[in-house]
């Protein structure tokens, strides 16, 4: 099999462009095949296979540096350089990461789970390469979606000021294309980009400014001509309007076409953007079919694009929708604001019953942020429902336009804790540190699906500022879920097990942790009291100086992390009223980045375990006794 043959980008170079369709199928049929194993993003990836191959049969990775937004399409990438035998692996721990690695090999030259960055990388590598006095290209390769993000406008709008030879491909798999709109482009895109052209052009031009008199306006009058054929005839023309050629719109499924545009947009001595239309899922019918659920899918059946999913309760981003249906239906005034994620936040439903109360505005969530403040300010009772690593994207507006103003913004924070495959570029472990010091926010998380439905409630009836309910990744426990919704008391904790030995302070899905532990230290005669401190800020102070009135010494429990945590808030809490007399362990996500792989392997890494919990509140329990003596 051609495939067999290929192990580096090398190998490409003495292919015909028939051997090279030929490895086109054979690549998609690898990838359906493994990912039905493993899970993964499949529909992008089918998108993109004639293109990677395009930029790597005609450039030199890793001397030509290949920079992808996002990093969830570069599977065809790594099949490319050398590691297609590692894809049993792919997203397991320890295994072949599911985005751009550096560390995995030469090739990857740029890290990105978060979309639009890739174009201010390029322009910092063009810099770099320029001010280095070195030639290699620098080609960036985008998504329509992710070119709505506002970072890639602002990278734009330098890259057109500074005029660095680099190339942008934008990978768009939302449009069609018809046949003689494309090759009017191509034909216009070859005139554009010939160097001979260009200099004709620029030698007339010159030459009529020369003229006495009548030069300046003949050339004047070029100019408009010129520029009024453009905008009539080239569709391209807002990013001309930002100083980068444009060449497309090209069929990103069509080898010789995608080469030919390619070698014309190497030839454009200053930045060029190359419009790649593509379609996600390209090969696989289900794909096809329905690009957004094969957009991350879990393994399959490959025959009926089955997906194997584990029966169980249901998810937390479900119950979230499906609650804030039931909330919505009471209050006209709640509407949802997602950025360009209704899917994964469990917002399909909700959209479909109030179409004109569901808000997405794209990848854009710093204006995600600011609208929901001016909604708030309006009277509107805004959701804001977002993935907590996404959140990080907006932290000035959540400071400056949210919590300064003290507005009334409800963040749904999904994808709390540790999110597992997708790794460290995903982790949402650092919400509660960048959060919990911002004045007017109340921070909670729940320690069941049930639970989530009645802190929703209580977000929707809180009227004094901003509030946050924070879940994981994951299936609920399995509780009966109740009919009624009642708000809870704010900063208050709940004691879920009764005990006269430490305490444990845990919160979300670590009170079930702290349970289980439990459950082992009453079998060696130990009695420890489990708290669900579902109030992160503000913290329940009344149960806080009732522990420390019992003198009992406390381990902290959270899925996030230690530095700036819930942890880091309970012995802030003692510092500031001198109470030193009793030991406070935390116990948390130390100052490392986690990697993929299962969740509960990520827990392990970090000593975030039943075992490591009961190995802690034993080793207190002399401290507890010589306390006590």
């Amino acid at each position: 099999m051609l495939l067999d043959r290929i192990n580096q980008p090398e190998d490409l170079k003495p292919l015909t462009i028939s051997e090279l369709e030929t490895l086109a199928q054979q690549i998609r049929d690898f990838l359906i095949e493994n990912l039905s194993a493993t899970g993964g993003h499949l529909a992008p990836n089918l998108g993109v296979v004639e293109l990677t191959l395009a930029i790597h049969y005609l450039f030199d990775s890793p001397r030509d540096k290949f920079i992808f937004d996002v990093g969830h399409q570069s599977y065809v990438h790594k099949i490319l350089t050398g590691r297609k035998d590692r894809f049993d692996t792919l997203r397991k721990y320890k295994g072949l990461c599911g985005f751009i690695k550096r560390s995995e090999s030469d090739h990857d030259v740029w890290e990105a789970g978060h979309s639009s960055t890739s174009l201010s990388a390029a322009m910092g590598m063009a810099l770099a390469r320029d001010l280095k006095q070195e030639t290699n290209r620098v080609v960036a390769i985008i998504g329509d979606g992710a070119l709505t993000g506002g970072m890639a406008l602002e990278a734009l709008n330098h890259i057109g000021h500074e005029k660095r030879k680099m190339m942008v491909i934008l990978n768009d798999n939302e449009m069609s294309i018809a046949p003689n709109v494309g090759a009017l482009h191509n034909y216009l895109g070859r005139i554009r980009s010939d160097r001979h052209y260009v200099k004709a052009k620029e030698e007339l031009e010159g030459l009529l400014r020369k003229i006495p008199a009548i030069g300046g306006t003949l050339a004047k009058t070029a100019e408009r001509v010129k520029d009024s054929l453009k905008y009539m005839l080239v569709s391209g023309m807002l990013f001309e309007e930002f100083g980068l050629t444009y060449l497309g719109p090209i069929d990103g499924h069509n080898l010789s076409a995608l080469l030919e545009a390619l070698k014309q947009a190497d030839n454009v001595d200053g930045p060029v953007l190359v419009h790649v239309i593509t379609r996600k899922g390209k090969g696989y019918s289900p794909a096809e079919a329905d690009s957004h659920t094969w957009h991350g899918i879990s393994p399959y059946k490959i025959e009926s694009g089955q997906v194997l999913k584990a029966v169980g309760p249901p998810m937390y981003t479900e119950v979230f929708g499906n609650t804030l249906i039931e909330l919505a239906e009471q209050d006209s005034r709640i509407v949802a604001v997602t950025p360009a994620m209704p899917g994964g936040s469990g917002l399909l439903k909700f959209a479909a019953a109030f179409p004109d109360r569901m808000i997405d505005v794209g990848i854009a969530e710093q204006h995600a942020a600011t609208l929901c403040a001016a909604l708030a300010m309006e009277g509107i009772k805004p959701v804001f429902a977002v993935y907590s690593t996404f959140l990080q994207r907006a932290y000035d507006q959540v400071v400056h336009d949210i919590c300064r103003q003290n507005l009334n913004v409800a963040f749904a924070i999904d994808r709390a804790g540790f999110v597992g495959a997708d790794g460290e570029t995903h982790q949402g472990v650092y919400d509660i540190a960048f959060l919990r010091h911002v004045p007017n926010l109340v921070l909670m998380m729940p320690k069941d699906e049930n639970e989530l439905r009645h802190m929703l409630k209580t977000a929707m009836e809180y009227n004094d500022g901003p509030i946050a309910v924070r879940y994981p990744r994951m299936n609920g426990v399995g509780v009966k879920l109740d009919e009624a919704l009642q708000p809870l008391p704010i900063g208050t904790w709940d004691v879920v097990r009764e005990g006269d030995g430490a305490a444990i302070l845990a919160i979300g899905p670590m009170v079930q942790l702290a349970e289980e532990a439990a459950d082992i230290l009453k079998k060696d005669g130990m009695n420890v009291l489990v708290i669900n401190a579902r109030f992160i800020k503000p913290l329940d102070e009344a149960m806080l100086m009732q522990l420390a009135k019992e003198r009992r010494n406390i381990l902290t429990l959270e899925e996030g992390s230690l530095l700036g945590g819930f942890g880091s808030s309970v012995l802030e809490f003692y510092a500031e009223r001198d109470i030193s007399d009793l030991h406070v362990k935390p116990l948390g996500v130390p100052d490392v980045f986690v990697e993929h792989g299962s969740v509960k392997e990520q827990r392990a890494e970090i000593g975030l375990t039943v075992e490591q919990i009961v190995h802690e509140i034993k080793a207190m329990m002399p401290k507890i006794q010589r306390q006590r003596a």
